[in-house]
């Protein structure tokens, strides 16, 4: 299965990285690249991509409001934000816009990979921190503060 992509990020440099990380896997073809929401959305409408991955601070319309109406009017294409945020609230806040990922800007290449496949097949990934953070939040019905050491 191909898994074509469009990368959304208003940083040249780090659209291009992730272009050729993403190109260096066989079943992924980066089919186009926006440097803002607006753009993004017109590249997701046009090419009916796989995966869209979207920074989550863009100029125009930033990735929450992106992925909110790819969500909305091209629930086939599912969505990542990529963001240097870890903190509770801006990932909920994606998840409530229709992303089906969340991945830290810190994040090593495998792990990017795995985000975008496991998107790819309509299922939730999470950066490892935030997962685990989220789901010791949930346990103990608190409001997403650190797990105890």
């Amino acid at each position: 299965m191909s898994i074509s992509i469009v990368l959304a990020d208003d940083h040249d440099l780090v659209r291009s990285g992730l272009h050729l990380l993403l190109e260096g896997e066989r079943e992924f073809c980066v089919i186009g690249e926006a440097g803002n929401g607006c753009d993004a959305i017109e590249l997701v409408r046009t090419l009916n991509p796989t995966v869209a991955i979207l920074d989550i601070s863009m100029p125009m319309l930033n990735g929450i409001e992106t992925a909110r109406t790819i969500s909305r009017e091209f629930p086939k294409t599912a969505v990542i934000i990529l963001s240097m945020y870890a903190d509770d609230s801006h990932v909920i806040e994606a998840l409530s816009a229709g992303a089906l990922g969340y991945v830290l800007k810190s994040a090593i290449g495998s792990e990017f990979i795995e985000a975008v496949q496991t998107v790819a097949n309509h299922r939730l990934y999470l950066s490892p921190p935030l997962s685990a953070r989220l789901l010791h939040s949930i346990q103990v019905g608190g409001g997403g503060g650190e797990p105890e050491q």
